[in-house]
């Protein structure tokens, strides 16, 4: 077992103090958005060997099947297929969404062949692989997340007579749920360049009067720091979630959604491909965000815990990552083994016993990395401890 040293990630929407606080550290006023904890190239953590410091992605290389485990290397090859991070956002996330494994695949050859540097900011995929996601609550964390019902959508624009809220009734009022909400993104994502800070500014304007609903604020606060961005009405066609402490959400490929604020654990397939439709100054592929989006309506994706051995499991079906907990309060399972798995303390601490015999301490805030090679390990303590291993 390794204890691992991990990247914060300085993004601009990140609060300055809750990343800090877990880690034990002086905040420094500058925003720390997400603790990464994997060997994804973007940000790998650092694996402490007895031979020295090293990048984890050097340590899977140097012994894949003892580190992953054989299964997990005919599954995905030599590398780690999930990431572990600590989110804290005090400001919204970009609205975005995620490709499957096929269209992953292809945008990025299609990318390598046109030669576009995998860092150029331009990019739409940085890696060949498909990024499904979950999202864990440590305190209350708001979000918007896949499609709502159109008609309820084009319910909240009753009363609204702006040029832009009238066409946008129309799209949705279409027969077909999908061809609804296709119609009215299309025409969000794709207004003209010269008219569009001055048809989301009138239709902002008059949602501040007359809108209302659990969507009234949402929008505001996204038009404030966002203005003329068409993304801050298409959160109108999207489902407005709060989730408490120790709920989870599963984001396959093709949710649009956007983080709006809280503190959180994502593990996610071990990818960093991200297409923005709006609220970034980041590259904007409107194309391929049209391409990618599943505007199906569908029930809020809240994923359900299971009860195993001393820990609680969340398995959202994809083979690339699991996610367990145990805790908050005393801590009494396992790790099964045989898999890779990335173990995060968040509160208290615990120890871990490997079947060699080998014991490591864990505390607040610290990490370690359990190769599949260690077989089963204990886990006891008085805390809340996390830990991603591969999927079924």
């Amino acid at each position: 077992m390794h204890r691992l040293i991990n990247q914060v990630r300085p993004y601009p929407w990140g609060a300055r103090t809750a990343i800090p606080r877990l880690l034990g550290a002086e905040p420094d006023g500058r925003p720390q958005a997400e603790l990464w904890l994997g060997a994804h190239p973007g940000a790998p953590s650092t694996v402490i060997t007895p031979e020295g410091p090293a990048s984890f992605d050097d340590v899977i290389a140097a012994a894949p099947k003892e580190t992953l485990g054989v299964r997990t290397v005919e599954r995905f090859g030599e590398r780690l297929p999930f990431l572990l991070k600590v989110l804290a956002a005090e400001e919204p996330l970009s609205l975005q969404v995620h490709p499957d494994a096929a269209r992953a695949q292809a945008g990025f050859a299609a990318e390598e062949a046109a030669g576009i540097p995998v860092t150029a900011p331009h990019r739409n995929y940085r890696d060949p692989f498909h990024k499904p996601e979950l999202v864990l609550a440590l305190e209350p964390f708001e979000a918007l997340c896949g499609f709502r019902d159109p008609a309820a959508a084009r319910a909240d624009l009753d009363g609204l007579s702006c040029p832009l809220a009238e066409v946008l009734r129309s799209d949705l009022a279409a027969p077909a749920e999908h061809t609804a909400l296709r119609g009215a993104l299309t025409r969000l994502l794709t207004l003209p360049e010269d008219e569009r800070a001055q048809l989301v500014g009138s239709f902002v304007a008059e949602w501040r009067r007359l809108g209302s609903g659990a969507h009234h604020e949402t929008v505001v606060e996204l038009a404030e720091r966002y203005p003329g961005d068409p993304g801050a009405v298409a959160a109108l066609l999207l489902n407005r979630v709060s989730l408490r402490p120790g709920d989870a959400l599963f984001l396959p490929a093709g949710n649009v959604h956007a983080y709006l604020r809280g503190t959180a654990v994502e593990v996610m397939a071990g990818s960093d491909n991200v297409l923005r439709a709006g609220l970034t100054g980041k590259h904007v592929d409107t194309a391929e965000v049209l391409a990618v989006v599943d505007f199906s309506v569908l029930p809020i994706p809240f994923t359900g815990p299971v009860q195993a051995g001393g820990r609680t499991e969340f398995r959202p079906g994809v083979p690339d990552f699991a996610l367990a907990t145990a805790g908050p309060g005393p801590i009494g399972t396992r790790l099964e083994g045989g898999a890779p798995s990335v173990v995060l303390a968040l509160e208290g601490e615990a120890d871990l016993v490997a079947e060699s015999g080998e014991v490591l301490a864990l505390r607040r805030g610290e990490s370690v990395f359990v190769p599949a090679c260690c077989g089963r390990v204990s886990v006891t303590g008085h805390g809340y401890l996390v830990a991603a291993t591969v999927g079924d």
